[in-house]
C-alpha cells in the first residue's frame, strides 16, 4: 500500500477529484491549509499599506491505495492539478505498513 499526499491549489480539488474518481479511487482526505515553497508568497496592497502574505491558502489530499495503483494515482493529481505556473504544488509517495478499518476491523487492502 501508499499514501499519497498531494499539495495542491484549491480551485483544481474538483477536476483532480473527478480525475482520481475516474482511475478507482474510493475515498482521500482533504485539508484546507496554508503555505509556500519557492514562490515565497507575495505582497498585496491594503487600505494603501503594503504587507507581505507568506502564506498561501492550499489544499492537501491523502490517498490511500494499492501498489498496482499508486503510480496512475500520482500522474493523475499532477495532470489534473498542473497549471503550468508557479505554486502548482507536489505530490509525495509513502509507503503504509498497515491499515485497518475500524468497523470491521479488515485489514490491508481490503481496509482501504
Amino acid at each position: 500500500m501508499k499514501l499519497i499526499i498531494a499539495v495542491i491549489k484549491p480551485f483544481k480539488l474538483e477536476e483532480v477529484k473527478e480525475g482520481l474518481m475516474e482511475i478507482g479511487v474510493e475515498g482521500m482526505t482533504v485539508t484546507e491549509v496554508k503555505g509556500f515553497g519557492r514562490q515565497k508568497g507575495h505582497t498585496e496592497m491594503y487600505r494603501g499599506s503594503e504587507y507581505t502574505v507568506d502564506f498561501l491558502p492550499k489544499v492537501r489530499l491523502e490517498i490511500v491505495v494499492g501498489d498496482d495503483l499508486a503510480d496512475r494515482v500520482a500522474q493523475t493529481v499532477v495532470a489534473k492539478a498542473k497549471t503550468g505556473k508557479i505554486g502548482d504544488g507536489k505530490v509525495f509517495v509513502l509507503p503504509v505498513e498497515q491499515a485497518i478499518r475500524i468497523r470491521t476491523e479488515e485489514t490491508g487492502d481490503n481496509a482501504i
